[in-house]
């Protein structure tokens, strides 16, 4: 029984970080099916925390702090247990579901590249996205598929595309912090100091793929995950057209978002298309 509240409790820390770090997302675990919600929200701890290292501990070594989190993480794994709640939920989600731990170490080496790397060349580009979003997609995936292998080998491009297309989308919403703050650029080939609505099409143009290849795979999902996702991969949609009406000189200056008003209409359109069948 003990062990059960100790497991319990360190969910649940996961659960505040999600709904404390992105409404976003937290709107979108809730209308997934409730067996999926906390080991959901374990992965969005575990990613959430580790991106706090690279982003925002200005004042300490990052270097050691993100070297602690990842061997504190397989050790977590290894021994199935943490008195750190946030690794101790992720890996209660990573043993049950047996998340292939290829899938964190590449998520791991994208956050160590966060505290050196500057700019990237194209081929670097793409380790980074797989390593920082898609296989967050993929460790989601693992769980909404529940051991099916077939289903997840099936619908691990899709996921991929997905969470690519997250991420790419997030690249040029926070362009300015990343910066300025930051001192990266993400988007390869691209001089910021210049940056042409040119430059913001083309981008547009390969997020713009991946959001497409990514719907198809939304359709085959299970259909307790189906809504969860499909409103992530709606309010991205909303964010990225938002993006796609400023010019370059713009989203260079400011932050683009969808006030939390426009999140919400967004969840009662789409709870009642997945009703009728409309997706």
């Amino acid at each position: 029984m003990m062990r059960s509240l100790f497991d319990d409790t360190a969910l649940e820390c996961s659960k505040v970080i999600t709904r404390r770090y992105s409404t976003s997302f937290s709107l979108g675990i809730r209308t997934l099916d409730k067996p999926y919600h906390m080991p959901v929200y374990a992965i969005y701890g575990f990613v959430r925390y580790a991106d706090e290292i690279v982003d925002t501990f200005h004042d300490q070594d990052k270097v050691y702090l993100l070297d602690k989190f990842k061997r504190d993480t397989y050790e977590a794994i290894e021994n199935k247990i943490s008195l750190n709640p946030v690794l101790h939920a992720f890996q209660l989600t990573v043993n049950t579901y047996q998340i292939d731990r290829r899938l964190i170490e590449a998520f791991l080496y994208s956050m160590e590249l966060d505290l050196h790397q500057k700019g990237y060349e194209k081929s670097q580009y793409e380790e980074y996205i797989y390593g920082s979003a898609e296989v967050v997609g993929l460790m989601c995936l693992k769980v909404f598929c529940k051991g099916e292998e077939a289903l997840y080998e099936s619908l691990k491009a899709p996921a991929r595309r997905l969470g690519a297309a997250f991420q790419k989308v997030n690249f040029l919403r926070d362009i300015k912090s990343d910066l300025e703050e930051r001192g990266r650029v993400y988007f390869p080939g691209v001089n910021f100091q210049s940056f042409t609505n040119e430059d913001k099409l083309l981008i547009e143009q390969d997020i713009k793929e991946d959001f497409e290849a990514a719907y198809e795979g939304i359709l085959r999902l299970p259909k307790g995950s189906r809504l969860g996702v499909y409103l992530a991969y709606i309010y991205y949609l909303k964010l990225f057209s938002k993006i796609k009406n400023l010019p370059a000189k713009t989203i260079m200056q400011q932050r683009v978002r969808v006030p939390d008003e426009q999140k919400f209409a967004l969840l009662v359109q789409t709870y009642f298309r997945h009703r009728l069948n409309f997706l």
